[in-house]
Order: structure tokens, then C-alpha cells, then sequence
């Protein structure tokens, strides 16, 4: 019987605290009537695709024929997954900021980047980071408190982190595991001090018991662990976290923070950037099929950690770069527009000779979002939420 490792539990995606699905949605309940939904796209969307700049004759030298993509307003057009977002754009219910970056430069590490996008601090802070800046968001807020929930694992988000309280759901709550599979994390992960115990809260809230006097074999034990991996993954596709999402937003809960993984396209970004595009646009139709009269209230925010490179690579795809896009959806926008103080794509105005050039910081325009949302003063935003940071002019977001 060949030997278990630790690397073919990996192989399934079913140690807890490395399994992308144990991503935990978070909400907090805050005065007022307006919402809130941060979604993290991680890996790094290319901005240049997801929102083209067709009327920049530089798109053409760098990236060739792009396919088809839909016109929104004569210089910028939308990537094919996301043209169900169309109606959106009619409605003044969806937007994009381009040419935006947070203070990150040069070391093009996902880990950094995301790190300074959730704490919304400047390179200082690299590497020091305790809190995120939505959680400091709730620390200006009286009444702000956190909604009973639950979460499997212990993985949060950087971005919620902090003295305030918030409470985390998981999609994989609903993660069922067989007696056979139970057996086997036991079993791999015995003598393993780092994924043992995150693999026992999964065992204790599968609420799964073995069978007496059953033998079990290690093929029943792998099958079973595969049946498992492809329940919660079902559990965490995007509809189904908008879903809850969603449920919550229309009781007490202002604000929600979930992230969708897929965005590192460094080979075939034509075949692996439109699959992450479609889960961002499933989770955005979603929330407004199912969030009623509450979209009106409701501004969606997602955001990656840096853009990519402004020409493709020997793999067809794109390396890790610089500036990037915003993507807004939500019934309070003051939408139907490309946000932006376009720097161009002629060689000489790329970030590098490689980038695209960030023109301002993507802190500024959350503050701008966060201003009148949730009546907090410039000052709390400079000094507390994004310590530091130049909100420059109002690009007036939001109603």
C-alpha cells in the first residue's frame, strides 16, 4: 500500500489551513443604511484586459488583437466575461478606476502587495502590519458590532483584522466528512503540529462519527476525501458566498469582505483570465439578483493587489506589474464611467518601460467611497483608516 503524505492530502485541497477554501466571508454591523462589499481579487487582475484601453493605439503594440470586448465609452472597452455586467453600465450601477496602485513598488510579491492593500498603509509598513483598514473603518464607527457567526479554520483577512470586532463565516462550514476521510486526516496529519489542529476543528465540526468494527482501506479513505474536497468546493463558488452574502446585507449587516482567487495569469490569459473574470462577474450578479431593494443602498468594491505587465510574455501570458483597475458595481454609485487620469501605453509612459503607470493611489479613491457612505471626516480617513494618505479630489464615487 503506497505510503500517505501530507503532499496528496495538499494534492486534494484538504488541509484546512492551507485550502483556498477556507477563505472566511466577514461582516460587521454598523449605523446607518448604506453597504458595503469588499471583494479581494487575488493573484493580481490584469486591469489592462479585464477594463481595455481600445482607444489607445499602444493597446495594439503590446497586447495585439484582443478579441471582441464591449464599447462602454469610446476609448475603454469591457472584457467578454464581464459584458453581463452591461445592464449595470446603462444603469450608471457599475464603474471602473484605472491607472490606480496602492503605495507598493518593485518587489512584485503577492504576499507583500496584498498585505499593503488590506492594511491600507505606505511601504513602511511592509512587513509590520497588525491591522487592516476596513477594521479600523468599524474602530470610528459608535455602534459598529460584529454579527454571530462562525468560521472553520483559522485563515482571516488582513483587511478586517484589528481591535474591532467582527465575526467570520465560511463557505466551508457545510464541509461533510466521511468516516473514511476523517480517518485519513487523522492518520496524515497525526505528527503534523502545524496542520493538526486546524484538520481536528474540521473533524469536530463535520460532526462525523466512525463506524465500529468497519475496515476501512486507504482507497476508500482517498475517495472519500475527494467527495468531501468536491462538496466544499461547490459550497465556495462564488454564487454561493454572494448568496450569503447577501442574506446578511439585508438584515443588520453593513459590511461584508470576501475574496475570489485565479487572477495570476502568468501562461494562456486568454484561457485563465475570462474563468476568474466570470466568478467576479457570478458573485456581482448575485449579490444585486439578491440583495432587493438593498442594492440600492449597496456600493461593491473589488480590488487587487498590483496589475501586470503591459506586454505579454513568451506563455501568452502576463508577469506581475505595477498599476491596475478598480472594479464598482452597486445601486449607490454615481457609475457609468472609467475613472481615471489615463497615462498612456507608448513605451515612454510605462512605469519602467514595462508597467502601467500608476496616476494615483487606490486609497484614495476607497476614501472617497468610505467618505459618505459612512460620514466619516477626511481627517479619520487620513489619519486612522489610511494613515498618511493625500486623498486629493473628490472623483465623487458615490451619491
Amino acid at each position: 500500500m503506497p505510503k500517505l503524505t501530507r503532499r496528496h492530502m495538499l494534492a486534494l485541497g484538504c488541509s484546512a489551513a492551507a485550502s483556498p477554501l477556507m477563505t472566511p466571508v466577514t461582516f460587521a454591523s454598523t449605523p446607518g443604511e448604506n453597504r458595503l462589499v469588499v471583494i479581494i481579487l487575488r493573484g493580481a487582475m490584469d486591469g489592462l484586459d479585464a477594463v481595455r484601453p481600445i482607444g489607445d493605439p499602444g493597446l495594439a503594440t503590446l497586447r495585439g488583437g484582443m478579441g471582441k470586448d464591449a464599447d462602454l465609452d469610446g476609448f475603454f472597452g469591457l472584457h467578454p466575461a464581464l459584458s453581463p455586467l452591461l445592464p449595470l453600465w446603462t444603469k450608471g450601477q457599475l464603474s471602473a478606476v484605472h491607472a490606480v496602485s496602492t503605495p507598493y513598488r518593485d518587489r512584485r510579491s503577492h504576499f507583500d502587495g496584498q498585505d499593503l492593500l488590506e492594511a491600507g498603509m505606505g511601504m513602511d509598513a511592509l512587513g509590520q502590519t497588525r491591522d487592516g483598514w476596513l477594521n479600523r473603518l468599524l474602530s470610528l464607527m459608535p455602534g459598529a458590532e460584529a454579527e454571530t457567526a462562525y468560521a472553520i479554520g483559522r485563515a482571516d483577512m488582513l483587511l478586517t483584522r484589528g481591535a474591532s470586532p467582527v465575526a467570520n463565516w465560511a463557505p466551508d462550514a457545510a464541509l461533510t466528512l466521511s468516516p473514511q476521510a476523517k480517518m485519513l486526516l487523522e492518520r496524515v496529519l497525526h505528527d503534523d503540529p502545524l496542520f493538526r489542529i486546524a484538520a481536528l476543528e474540521a473533524i469536530s465540526l463535520s460532526q462525523a462519527g466512525l463506524p465500529e468494527g468497519e475496515e476501512i482501506t486507504e482507497g476508500d479513505m482517498m475517495n472519500a476525501m475527494a467527495q468531501s474536497s468536491r462538496r466544499a468546493q461547490r459550497a465556495a463558488a462564488p454564487t454561493e458566498i454572494a448568496r450569503f452574502a447577501a442574506s446578511r446585507l439585508r438584515g443588520d449587516t453593513r459590511i461584508a469582505a470576501f475574496s475570489l482567487a485565479g487572477f495570476d495569469t502568468h501562461a494562456r490569459q486568454d484561457r485563465n483570465l475570462p474563468r476568474a473574470l466570470e466568478r467576479l462577474t457570478e458573485a456581482v450578479l448575485t449579490l444585486q439578483e439578491t440583495l432587493g431593494t438593498v442594492w440600492e443602498k449597496t456600493a461593491i468594491v473589488a480590488v487587487t493587489e498590483f496589475g501586470r505587465t503591459a506586454r505579454l510574455n513568451g506563455s501568452g501570458g502576463t508577469d506581475h506589474g505595477t498599476a491596475g483597475a478598480m472594479i464598482l458595481a452597486g445601486g449607490a454609485l454615481n457609475g457609468g464611467r472609467v475613472i481615471t487620469d489615463w497615462p498612456g501605453l507608448s513605451e515612454a509612459d510605462l512605469y519602467q518601460r514595462r508597467d502601467l503607470r500608476p496616476t494615483r493611489d487606490l486609497r484614495a479613491h476607497l476614501a472617497w467611497i468610505l467618505r459618505p457612505m459612512f460620514d466619516v471626516s477626511e481627517a479619520d480617513l487620513t489619519r486612522t483608516v489610511f494613515p498618511g494618505l493625500d486623498m486629493g479630489a473628490d472623483p465623487r464615487i458615490i451619491f
